[in-house]
């Protein structure tokens, strides 16, 4: 009945355990043995020893045993080596009382389970099972030497203390997606964060595998590998490339992405404040603070306090800090107070009320100029920063100094058109029988600078000159060609005196920019006035590509004077150009603008024009000054914008 069977089998039997048969499977594993000597002397091996012990067990017991053994078949050779389990049960033979044998060659799966644990702890990773009952077995240990506590035998609870605060409730969601929840378990994959035994928490990642047995989840089998080296080298590579791909043009808004990239990943909370002060060392005995212009929060903190009113005078321990240009953490007592002049008093009660657990000032470091500090905290359970993650902030925050230099070089230039086209804009001049007024506003700060101008001058004679114009580009260069174009129209129009017509002095500037290549493209409006009978003034004007000038008549709807404009500027010099004439009477007031003031890009300009108007209109009572200042309102700010009104005086 044995002969063909795979399991080697062999029947002993009679006091002396003589051997009654071996099959061709027995000779193969343990070497041909010779039928009718007793047990001992059928397995006179080296190694028999264990063999003839387990054979009398059985016999004085009458329970069967199950052994796992090795067999060499040359001692000197340990590639050799056989693995088998056997059994030996109690039987009832023709001799008497006797012993079955059976053995199963398991060298194969052996060799694979020692190659599987010498792959595994060359990779050093930890191993481990646990069984459909939640117990938990550690194969390839590490936990302990990590963490310097014991490793904790069940799968509940116990293991929060170990994990991140972060971390646990995405912990425990994904091993619940991994489970299936009643549906077909798949791989469960993580990274998170243990706390080591020094107290700072470090990255693992683990990937467990479901063991199926009969269609059911025998147990789960995991490797663990410590990943703290490439998850930070990941995530400073990450945040660095973030933060350089800051784009905005004013600090406000560049300080708000850079704070978007530190939290939640790095702290909690951060806030940005920039000095008063634009030198550095500070004055000794300056009065210098700073102002908090961007903050950032994590999701499920408190909503921060409003940024107006958060300044803070610059203390001797601030002052410390950003001559120190390292970062330095302040921890803090659960719900007590945040220690004084470190930060503003709202923000102060924001980091008790929160439950901050540590406040870190970071200087900002632009070139060889403090710029401000940072304040990031850590607020609830999660632990304060180890020297690992300050390093980190202050290296990203250190390599936010690239985009901010950008920010303040356009600033700076910003500032420099500012100041040019300020100096060409000047008021105007006292008029009798008539008021003036002008207005300039420069885009949001986040905009750049235009090339939008007025002037306003006289004639020896009397003659009121007005001007405005716009000229194309949003930069210095703009500027500068504004203020060169500006120039040249008032020289002309006072070298031509008051019979000039406005079409003449606007071809001749026209040929002049031309000829010195001042502009690639402008705008530009001429107009004169003078004093007629009754106390009205003649209008006369010229327009170059710019909008029609809008009069607002004493009584009566507001409308836009009739009149083709002819071409801008520098597009193409000698065409004929126009003159246009209107009579301004008491009451009357001349609004002339530029186009940013009725332009956006999110309605057509006839409405532009007609909301500018409406509103003309309803303010026609009001003193000029007060009225442009309504007006300017009309703007989006995207675009700078320029007006200039005349008003005839009433009863002249």
């Amino acid at each position: 009945m044995f002969d063909g069977t795979v399991a080697a089998v062999a029947v002993l039997a009679g006091p002396e355990g003589r051997l009654l048969y071996t099959n061709s499977a027995f000779t193969r594993l343990f070497g041909p043995r010779r039928i009718g000597l007793p047990a001992h002397a059928a397995f006179p091996d080296a190694d028999g020893h264990r063999f003839l012990s387990v054979l009398d067990s059985v016999r004085a017991t009458g329970r069967a045993r199950q052994v796992v053994g090795e067999r060499r078949t040359d001692p000197g050779a340990a590639g050799q080596a056989r693995h088998f389990v056997y059994s030996c049960s109690p039987v009832t033979t023709e001799r008497g009382p006797g012993i079955l044998v059976l053995a199963m060659d398991t060298t194969a799966e052996t060799q694979a389970l020692q190659r599987y644990e010498a792959l595994v702890s060359a990779v050093s990773q930890m191993v481990w099972v646990m069984g459909a009952d939640g117990s938990m077995e550690e194969l390839v240990p590490g936990w302990e030497q990590l963490t310097g506590k014991p490793w904790h035998p069940r799968a509940d609870e116990g293991w929060y203390p170990h994990i991140h605060p972060r971390d646990r409730e995405k912990l425990s969601a994904g091993w619940r997606r991994a489970a299936g929840e009643g549906e077909r378990p798949g791989v469960f994959e993580a990274t998170f964060r243990v706390r080591a035994a020094d107290g700072s928490y470090r990255h693992l990642s683990t990937r467990s595998v479901p063991v199926l047995r009969d269609g059911r989840v025998a147990e789960w089998v995991a490797a663990t590998a410590d990943v703290e080296d490439a998850w930070g080298t990941r995530l400073r590579e990450r945040l660095l490339a973030q933060v350089a791909a800051v784009t905005e043009a004013s600090l406000p808004d560049a300080f708000a992405e850079v704070v978007k990239v530190l939290v939640p990943e790095l702290t909690d909370a951060c806030l940005i404040l920039l000095l008063s002060h634009d030198e550095w060392p500070l004055p000794e005995h300056a009065g210098v603070t700073a102002r908090r212009i961007a903050s950032a929060t994590r999701p499920g903190l408190p909503a921060p306090p409003a940024l107006r009113g958060q300044e803070v005078a610059v203390t001797p321990a601030v002052r410390e800090v950003l001559r120190g240009r390292e970062p330095v953490t302040f921890p803090l007592p659960p719900g007590g107070p945040v220690p004084p002049g470190l930060i503003p008093t709202v923000s102060e009660r924001w980091l008790t009320a929160s439950g901050a657990t540590s406040l870190t000032l970071v200087p900002l470091i632009v070139g060889d100029l403090v710029l401000g500090y940072a304040a990031s905290s850590t607020n609830g359970d999660t632990p304060i920063p180890g020297p690992a993650e300050t390093e980190l902030l202050r290296e990203v925050l250190h390599h936010a100094q690239h985009p901010i230099r950008k920010v303040l070089d356009l600033q700076r230039a910003r500032r420099t058109a500012l100041g040019l086209q300020r100096a060409h804009l000047t008021e105007p001049p006292p008029v009798r029988g008539g008021a003036l007024a002008a207005r300039y506003q420069p885009a949001s700060p986040s905009g750049e600078i235009g090339g939008d101008w007025y002037d306003a001058f006289t004639l020896p004679d009397g003659t009121l000159v007005l001007g405005i114009g716009d000229v194309a580009g949003h930069d210095l260069t703009a500027a500068t060609a504004m203020g060169q174009m500006r120039s040249m129209l008032r020289a002309l129009a006072y070298a031509g005196g008051p019979e000039a017509a406005p079409d003449e002095v606007l071809a001749r500037l026209d040929q002049v920019s031309a000829g010195l290549a001042t502009a690639p493209l402008a705008t530009a409006l001429h107009a004169t006035l003078r004093r007629g009978a009754a106390g009205t003034w003649r209008l006369a004007w010229s327009t170059a590509g710019h909008p029609p000038p809008l009069l607002v008549p004493a009584e009566g709807a507001a409308r836009y004077l009739p009149g083709s404009a002819d071409p801008p500027l520098c597009v193409a010099s000698g065409l004929p150009r126009t003159t246009h004439a209107h009579v301004l009477r008491p009451g009357d007031t001349l609004l002339l603008y530029t186009d940013g003031l009725i332009e956006t890009p999110s309605a057509a300009i006839d409405e532009g024009q007609r909301r500018l108007a409406a509103e003309s209109a309803r303010g026609r009572r009001l003193p000029l000054p007060e009225l442009l200042r309504v007006l300017q309102e009309l703007s989006d700010h995207r675009d700078d914008t320029a007006l200039l009104a005349f008003r005839v005086d009433r009863g002249c």
